[in-house]
C-alpha cells in the first residue's frame, strides 16, 4: 500500500511549517473528567515529538466521547488531554477553542491542542467547506488517527484533499504495515481469534476471514451461537438464535476450505451474572438449562493454545471469555500466553483485547498491538478505509 509518511518528509518541508495531525486522543474519563487509560495519548507521542523536534508549528486535534456538534459540553473538551499530553512532553500543551477560522498563533517547535473537533457543525457529515478552512489552517496535515480511518471526516477525509502536503503520520503508517503484513502475505498456518458477545457485529469479519484463514477461533457469545448451530445445549447462555443459518455458512465455507472452526468441547459454566458466582467446569454436553456459559474450559484451552504455538501469522479480536471475572479468565489467560509465547507474527486490537493483553501482562511478547476497534475489524474485513483511501489517492498525484 502506497502512502507518503510524516518521517520520509525532509525537516525542511517541516521546520516553520503549519502541521495539523489529527490524532486519535478518544480516551476513557471518570466521573470527574480525569483520564483513566491513556494508552491512546501515549501511542500519538512518536508522531507529535517527530514533528516538534524538526521545528514545525504543530497542531493537533482529535473527537472525545459523542458531543452535540456545534454545543461542546464540559466533559467534551480535550482539556484533560492537553494537561496528559503536557505531562508526557514536558511542556504546557495550549488548548484553543473557537478555531476553524484561524486567528491562533503557534510557534516553531510549539503544540498546541485545538479543541474537540466533533464540536465543529459539519465534521460528521464531511462537509466539505468545514474541509477547505482547516486545510486552509496548515501547510502539512496528518493523519495518525487509524481509529477512526474507516470514518468519512471532515478532520479524517475531507481535509486530506485539500490540504498542500498530505501524509501519514507513524502511528497510522505502523497500524496499516502491521495489518498487511498480517493478511496480505501471512506465514502459514494463519489463525484468527474473533470472540465478543455477537455475532451480528462481527458477521461481516467472519466471512471475510472463513476464506482466508487456515484456522478460526471464536469465543464468547459467537462460540455459543456457533454452538447453537451445531445442536448443542448452551441453556441460557448469551447468543442469536437468528444467525444460526449464517454460523452454519461460515461452518460449511471453512469446512470446505480444509480450514478448521474448532467450538468448545468443555466449558466454564455458572447460574448467574457476577464476579463472585459460583464456576464449574463441565463438557458442553453437560450444559443445564439454567446455566450460563462464560468461559471455555481447561482442556479446550489448552487444545486451542496447541494450535497457537504452531502458527505462523495470528490475528486476535476479542477476549473468549468474561475475563473480567477471575473464575471466568482463564481460557482468555491460557490463550493469551500462548500467543505471547508463540514464533507466530502476532497482532491483536480492539478494546477488550488491549485491556486483556494489559490484563495479562503480554504487550511487550505480542508483534502489533493496535489502538483501533471499528478500523481494524473494517480492515479485516477488507473494506477500503475511507481515510486510508484519501492517503493513498494524494501519495498518487
Amino acid at each position: 500500500m502506497r502512502f507518503k509518511k510524516l518521517t520520509d518528509l525532509p525537516d525542511g518541508e517541516l521546520r516553520g511549517k503549519r502541521v495539523f495531525i489529527r490524532a486519535d486522543f478518544n480516551v476513557p474519563l471518570d466521573a470527574v473528567c480525569a483520564i483513566t487509560d491513556d494508552t491512546r495519548i501515549r501511542a500519538a507521542l512518536p508522531g507529535l515529538r517527530h514533528a516538534l523536534a524538526a521545528g514545525a508549528r504543530v497542531m493537533a486535534t482529535s473527537h472525545l466521547g459523542r458531543p452535540v456538534e456545534g454545543r461542546l459540553a464540559p466533559q467534551d473538551s480535550l482539556a484533560p488531554v492537553a494537561e496528559c499530553l503536557g505531562r508526557h512532553l514536558g511542556r504546557p500543551v495550549r488548548l484553543v477553542r473557537d478555531w476553524v477560522g484561524g486567528g491562533f498563533d503557534v510557534a516553531p517547535g510549539e503544540l498546541v491542542l485545538l479543541e474537540n473537533c466533533r464540536g465543529n457543525a459539519g465534521e460528521k457529515a464531511n462537509d466539505p467547506t468545514l474541509a477547505r478552512a482547516m486545510a486552509a489552517l496548515c501547510d502539512v496535515y496528518v493523519n495518525d488517527a487509524f481509529g477512526t480511518a474507516h470514518r468519512a471526516e471532515a478532520t479524517t477525509e475531507g481535509i486530506a484533499r485539500y490540504a498542500r502536503v498530505v501524509c501519514a503520520g507513524p502511528l497510522m503508517a505502523a497500524e496499516l504495515e502491521a495489518l498487511g503484513a498480517a493478511l496480505a502475505a501471512p506465514a502459514r498456518p494463519l489463525i484468527a481469534i474473533v470472540a465478543g458477545s455477537k455475532v451480528s457485529t462481527k458477521l461481516a469479519v467472519l466471512e471475510a476471514l472463513a476464506d482466508k484463514v487456515d484456522q478460526l477461533i471464536v469465543g464468547g457469545g459467537i462460540a455459543n451461537t456457533f454452538l447453537l448451530a451445531q445442536g448443542a445445549p448452551i441453556g441460557k447462555s448469551l447468543a442469536e438464535p437468528g444467525l444460526i443459518d449464517a454460523a452454519r455458512r461460515i461452518l460449511a465455507k471453512i469446512a470446505a476450505r480444509g480450514a478448521t472452526l474448532p467450538l468448545p468441547a468443555d466449558v466454564i459454566c455458572t447460574k448467574r451474572f457476577a464476579a463472585e458466582a459460583k464456576a464449574t467446569c463441565k463438557p458442553v454436553s453437560e450444559v443445564e438449562a439454567d446455566d450460563m456459559i462464560l468461559d471455555i474450559g481447561p482442556d479446550s484451552a489448552l487444545a486451542l493454545a496447541q494450535s497457537l504455538h504452531a502458527a505462523g501469522t495470528i490475528v486476535w479480536n476479542g477476549p473468549v471469555g468474561v475475563f473480567e471475572f477471575d473464575a471466568f479468565s482463564g481460557g482468555t489467560r491460557v490463550l493469551a500466553r500462548a500467543i505471547a509465547e508463540s514464533p507466530a507474527y502476532t497482532i491483536a486490537g480492539g478494546g477488550d483485547t488491549v485491556a486483556a493483553i494489559n490484563a495479562f501482562g503480554i504487550g511487550a511478547q505480542v508483534d502489533y498491538v493496535s489502538t483501533a476497534g471499528g478500523a481494524f475489524l473494517e480492515f479485516l474485513e477488507g473494506r477500503p478505509l475511507p481515510a486510508v483511501e484519501a492517503l493513498r489517492e494524494r501519495a498518487a498525484r
